[in-house]
């Protein structure tokens, strides 16, 4: 089974990578972007065939490690 999980810095967080992405944009002739809010993908490859205790798996290692849930929110989904 494989997880995908997509972080993203919460509404509210200042995100100077995303300004900056969005400023270069602009920079390019690229004016129809209003805002641009980046994050990471993180692609997971299970053992676990049970979608239930794979998405257990997955929350309780984003809440430990591949999100900071203080700025961060992320959405896991499962595939396979």
């Amino acid at each position: 089974m494989k997880a995908n999980v997509h972080v993203t810095l919460k509404r509210g967080v200042l995100d100077p990578q995303g300004k900056a992405i969005g400023h270069a944009l602009h920079s390019l002739g690229f004016d129809g972007v209003d805002e641009v809010r980046q994050g990471k993908f993180i692609e997971l490859d299970l053992a676990e065939t049970d979608p239930e205790a794979a998405r257990k798996a997955v929350e309780a290692m984003c809440q430990k490690l591949l999100a900071n849930t203080v700025i961060e929110d992320y959405r896991i989904d499962l595939v396979g």
